[in-house]
């Protein structure tokens, strides 16, 4: 089990501002797809929190989240240019590094890097489930009251049993709640 977190270039708001969400359940459908099970999940409007069973070699998960940032980023600044977001797609144009612009990079989506760290056990676990739930609450966002009502999270399946936007592999049915003691 996997806690992933990708954020988008300077904490900017990009899902909210692009309506991204579509696309990031689409990439839940792919994992899904790879023998993963998306077990938990918060689509904020500039980050995203995902507990993630990893079916197969651990490293794929590393692959596969590459893949998805580069599409997802591809999607999003076409989304900009429909929109007319020119000053925004300025800034990311502005944060594309020399080293990356020689690989002909022209926007900075995300930040350079996202967090996937092992789940050890399922108290630590259900402690990120938890932390990623109140997540659209928690200081200064008003996403949400109560915090399960938020549309992008899968708080509200562990709460009522009902899927929100996106339907979950509730973690509970998972007969060996596998951890690997190697991260990706």
């Amino acid at each position: 089990m996997y806690f992933i977190t990708t954020t988008c270039y300077r904490w900017i708001p990009l899902f909210e501002i692009t309506n991204f969400y579509d696309e990031i359940y689409k990439w839940f459908d792919i994992l899904n797809g790879r023998g993963h099970q998306v077990t938990g999940y918060v689509i904020m409007p500039n980050h995203l929190h995902a507990l993630v069973y990893v079916g197969t070699d651990c490293q794929e998960i590393n692959r596969t989240m590459a893949n998805a940032k580069r599409f997802m980023a591809y999607e999003i600044i076409s989304r900009l240019k429909n929109s007319g977001k020119t000053a925004l797609l300025g800034r990311l144009r502005d944060g594309v590094t020399d080293s990356d612009a020689g690989k002909r990079k022209l926007h900075q989506v995300f930040q350079h890097s996202f967090d996937c760290r092992p789940c050890y056990g399922r108290n630590f676990f259900e402690q990120k489930l938890n932390y990623i739930h109140r997540n659209p609450c928690k200081g200064k966002w008003r996403l949400a009251d109560p915090y399960y009502e938020y549309p992008h999270s899968s708080a509200r399946y562990y709460v009522t049993g009902v899927h929100a936007d996106y339907p979950v592999y509730d973690y509970r049915l998972l007969s060996d709640f596998r951890v690997s003691r190697r991260g990706p």
